[in-house]
């Protein structure tokens, strides 16, 4: 058989190529006007479903109240219920919590990440822990510190210190071992390849850790407020609760979302001005 014939009986391939699309493209860039008219969307659309569901009248008030109602109970508690103080005194608990959770897990999330020694004997109890609800701490925390505020900050950390370990650790172990083998080849101790590779290289993770797990420190605000709190947004959602003042709730809990959405949108600038070079990484 000549070599013609084998090139003739050969089949033949068919390319399929992937149509472009603007929409569905996967890490490929997206148009910024598109993308704000997709939030916009997004931000709209249940507004106006929640204005015409209590409109028409097919909710009670008492569950679902319109956002007017909710508006107008807002300014009321700014004016007359001294929300603003309110607010520092929740954000304050928040950041005390917060920062504790921060200066425990991080150092401990770096530590087992780096060490398997330090992740044998740290994990198991990190593991058991983090599933144990924090509200069943709350009693025993009270009968340690009292009704004061170090009680209320405990539980926050509580809520929070452990996610912020776990992430940390698991952002380390995604470290390629080349850098590391690399620093040693070129004559790095333990010590030079812990604080001039692992820590450089993990720190935009540990970012984008505290990043998420801030929301964590918010929701658990409302049970920390649980513990004979004067004031704060969990006390007001508690004692709104009580009296069925609904619109009340929905206005201090969408002001906790705005709060939320403000410190997300500036610890990720922050993020992004510390850390120019994994720009690429995060998105």
């Amino acid at each position: 058989m000549t070599q013609s014939s084998l090139t003739n009986s050969e089949p033949t391939r068919e390319y399929h190529y992937l149509q472009p699309s603007t929409f569905w493209s996967i890490r490929q860039g997206f148009p910024k006007s598109l993308s704000l008219l997709l939030i916009a969307v997004s931000l709209i659309f249940p507004l106006v479903l929640w204005t015409v569901v209590s409109s028409l009248g097919w909710v009670s008030p008492i569950f679902l109240p319109s956002p007017a109602l909710v508006f107008q109970a807002g300014l009321k508690l700014f004016t007359e219920d001294s929300l603003a103080l309110d607010v520092l005194v929740s954000s304050g608990r928040v950041l005390a919590g917060f920062l504790a959770a921060a200066v425990i897990g991080v150092p401990m999330g770096l530590a087992m990440g780096t060490f398997y020694s330090l992740d044998s004997l740290f994990a198991p109890l990190v593991g058991t822990v983090r599933y144990m609800p924090v509200t069943a701490f709350v009693p025993l925390i009270v009968i340690w510190l009292g009704l004061g505020e170090p009680s209320k900050i405990l539980i926050i950390m509580l809520g929070v210190v452990l996610y912020n370990a776990i992430m940390v650790a698991d952002a380390v172990k995604f470290i390629p071992n080349e850098m590391i083998n690399v620093a040693y080849t070129l004559g790095a101790t333990r010590r030079n390849v812990v604080f001039k590779v692992i820590i450089p290289a993990a720190f935009p993770s540990v970012l984008d850790t505290l990043r998420v797990n801030i929301s964590g420190a918010w929701n658990f605000l409302v049970i920390a407020e649980l513990v004979a709190a004067q004031n704060g947004l969990g006390f007001k959602i508690i004692q709104a609760q009580r009296f069925l003042q609904t619109e009340k709730v929905l206005f201090c809990i969408a002001l906790i979302g705005v709060i939320g959405v403000v410190i997300d949108y500036g610890l990720k600038a922050l993020s992004q001005k510390l850390t120019p070079w994994a720009d690429q990484i995060r998105h």
